[in-house]
C-alpha cells in the first residue's frame, strides 16, 4: 500500500528561508500532485511493457548504415532485443532538417552511449546516409547511428510523407522474436488528439527542451520554437 501522495509532500522542505503560509500550502499540494503523476507514469510506463505482442514486420524494409551497407530491419538490432527507431524530418526535398527534430536529437545524442548499452538505437532519414552523417558533424554529435531508408516504403506505409511531400517524424519500437521482428510501441498521439491551446505532444515528453521550460514561471510558450543556429 502506498503512502498517500499529500502526506509524503508534507516531508518537504523549501530550500530559501522566508516563504509565506500561502507559498508552503500551495506548494504541498503542488508536490502532491507531482507524486501522483510520478505514480501515473510508473503505471503508464508498467502498462507499456504489459502489451500484448505486437504485429510481425513481413515487409523486407531495407536500409543503408553509415558504412554504405544495404541491411534489414532485424539487421539494425545488432546484439539487442529491442530496437529504438527515430524517423527524424530530413528528407532529400530539405536544404536544412527539421529544427524540431534537430533539438530532440541533440538531446538523445547526450544520452546515446548510454542508451546503447541496453538497446538499439537508430536515427532513420530518407536523405543519402553522407548527408546526414554532413549535418550529424556539423552539430558535433558523436554518438547517434544514422541510417537511410531505402525507398520511401517504410516511410509511406507509416504515413509519414504527405501528399505535399513535406514529412512527420516517427518514434517506433521494435522487439526482436526469434528470427521475426515485431512492432513492440509506436507513439500514437496525432496532431488530431491535441488539447485546444496546445502544440500536439506525446507523454511523457521526451524532449528536454519542454520539461525544461515546464519548470519555468512561463512555461514553454506558444510563440516559440528552437532554431538551427542563434
Amino acid at each position: 500500500m502506498l503512502t498517500p501522495a499529500a502526506a509524503l509532500a508534507q516531508k518537504a522542505k523549501t530550500p530559501f528561508p522566508g516563504e509565506s503560509s500561502e507559498f508552503r500550502e500551495a506548494r504541498e499540494a503542488l508536490l502532491a500532485e507531482e507524486i501522483e503523476l510520478r505514480r501515473h507514469l510508473t503505471r503508464v510506463t508498467e502498462q507499456r511493457r504489459a502489451l500484448p505482442p505486437g504485429p510481425v514486420i513481413d515487409k523486407n524494409y531495407r536500409f543503408k548504415e553509415a558504412n554504405g551497407a544495404e541491411v534489414s530491419l532485424i539487421e539494425l538490432f545488432g546484439k539487442h532485443d529491442a530496437l529504438v527507431t527515430y524517423f527524424w524530418m530530413y528528407g532529400p526535398q530539405r536544404e536544412r532538417p527539421c529544427p524540431m527534430c534537430t533539438n530532440w536529437l541533440g538531446a538523445v545524442n547526450g544520452n546515446a552511449a548510454d542508451i546503447k548499452q541496453r538497446v538499439a538505437l537508430k536515427i532513420l532519414g530518407r536523405s543519402p546516409v553522407e548527408r546526414q552523417l554532413a549535418f550529424a558533424a556539423e552539430r558535433g554529435w558523436q554518438d547517434l547511428d544514422f541510417v537511410q531508408t531505402v525507398g520511401d516504403d517504410y516511410a509511406n506505409d507509416l504515413g509519414l510523407i504527405n501528399e505535399d511531400g513535406s514529412e512527420n517524424p516517427a518514434l517506433v519500437v521494435f522487439k526482436r522474436d526469434s528470427h521475426k521482428v515485431r512492432l513492440f510501441w509506436a507513439s500514437g498521439m496525432t496532431n488530431e488528439m491535441a488539447d485546444p491551446g496546445q502544440d500536439p505532444r506525446d507523454a511523457p515528453d521526451i524532449a528536454s527542451l519542454w520539461s525544461i521550460l515546464d519548470l519555468t514561471p512561463a512555461g514553454r510558450g506558444t510563440d516559440w520554437y528552437p532554431k538551427l543556429s542563434y
